[in-house]
């Protein structure tokens, strides 16, 4: 009998669907890793086959990022977190830890993820690397907070980034998978926090007359706005049903407070609960839906999003998915959508089935006059051209990907006009 090519489990041939459903592939090589040693050895498996090497998560991507005709890992066996620092504020994990297995230990250190958003069941390296958020202006995406990565490169060498390695740490923050298998990564986290939760339903004029205030004056605001009124039942949002919602805007606000109860839970009402801060970020989203999300310059939100307010209702009256809207901090990552710049974040969905490449088409037109950035795993237009234009350490970018893998093993179709 022929001996596995791996130690680690494998299937051959293997069937991969994301969570929305708009990619399927089919990989030569499934394989589950149990520990660092067998990441090594199946990377350095592909590299001698030519083969060509990306890394499942647990597929929240919209774009195909994970896609790949020869090896694909799924790293979620590499879970927990495996140290804590209250005294430097640091957290370590493995790379598969989903988002929403950090809450526990960390509290359990009096630590807690700064930020994140409103889904947690992304593995960490996979929200680090397309530079996942949540919502508030002076909170940066969670890639800002990696301070060290390990990883393995395409050479197959198990390599340390840390914060003596600027350059690379800054291309590594959010590098949508292309410098390596990510094994473990080190966050900057706060201690740990409670935070309350309001929940509205506001005419979109009164949030556009209140815009400075509500964005200044809370820990997170974020809102959908809704062109008709079973907009909400797209999102599963839970508004009352003689709620109107045509023009109007289900909000959400979540601010730190103090908690004084032993157990810290004040209410668990959905909508007016009062929590451990990772107990409340998370929302449902069961229904598959096709996002693409732009960030633009925090001082042109409010123009930027009337104007696709404007198209929605002139144009497109047949798409009917709220219009998402959060805030993010600027910071330093090369590949960062938010570099050097507070950005609003603008978020817009098709309907699985339906032929809304029009009018996706149509909202990245009309975003471009503000410099518009992607979000790297939701679907956007971008050309290698126009990554240029719109990131200045594009090039340096460019350079440190070509020094960690420089025969592009961790390229796949999508990648490769974008970052060969």
């Amino acid at each position: 009998m022929t001996e596995p090519p791996l130690s680690a489990p494998v299937s051959y041939d293997r069937v991969w669907t994301n969570w929305a459903g708009n990619h399927t592939v089919t990989a030569a090589m499934y394989a589950q890793p149990r520990d660092e040693a067998e990441v090594v050895e199946a990377v350095r498996y592909a590299i001698r086959q030519g083969m060509n090497v990306r890394v499942a998560g647990t597929g929240h991507s919209f774009t195909p990022v994970v896609s790949t005709g020869g090896l694909m890992l799924d790293l979620t066996r590499l879970s927990g977190v495996t140290a804590t620092d209250p005294q430097r504020l640091r957290a370590t994990a493995l790379a598969g830890t989903t988002v929403g297995r950090l809450g526990e230990p960390l509290w359990d250190a009096g630590l807690s993820l700064s930020n994140q958003g409103d889904i947690d069941k992304q593995v960490i390296a996979g929200a680090l690397a397309t530079a996942t958020h949540g919502s508030g202006i002076e909170l940066p995406n969670m890639s800002a907070a990696m301070r060290r990565v390990r990883l393995v490169d395409g050479n197959g060498e198990v390599v340390d980034i840390g914060e003596d390695r600027m350059r690379e740490l800054r291309a590594a923050q959010v590098a949508i998978g292309s410098l390596g298998v990510m094994l473990e990564v080190e966050l900057a986290v706060s201690p740990s926090y409670y935070i309350t939760e309001e929940i509205s339903y506001r005419p979109w004029q009164e949030i556009e007359e209140s815009w400075d205030r509500l964005i200044a004056e809370h820990r997170h605001f974020s809102f959908f706005w809704c062109p008709a009124d079973h907009s909400v039942d797209l999102y599963q949002l839970p508004a009352p049903p003689d709620q109107p919602m045509s023009n109007h805007c289900y909000v959400k606000i979540y601010d730190e407070v103090e908690v004084t109860e032993p157990d810290g839970l004040v209410s668990d009402d959905v909508g007016n609960r009062t929590d451990r801060a990772y107990r409340v970020y998370p929302g449902g989203y069961d229904e598959p839906f096709h996002e693409m999300e732009y960030m633009v310059p925090a001082e042109h939100g409010l123009e930027a999003l009337n104007t696709i307010r404007r198209l929605m209702l002139d144009e497109f009256p047949d798409q009917l998915y709220p219009i998402e809207v959060r805030w993010t901090a600027a910071d330093d990552a090369y590949l960062s959508p938010n570099y050097r710049r507070s950005t609003m974040v603008i978020s817009v969905s098709g309907a699985p089935g339906t032929d809304y490449w029009p009018f996706l088409r149509a909202v990245d037109q009309r975003l471009q006059q503000y410099q518009a950035r992607p979000h790297w795993g939701k679907l956007h237009f971008m050309t290698r051209d126009r990554l240029g234009e719109l990131f200045p350490e594009f090039d340096t970018f460019l350079a440190v990907r070509r020094e960690f893998d420089p025969h592009g093993t961790f390229l796949n179709d999508h990648l490769r006009p974008l970052l060969g």
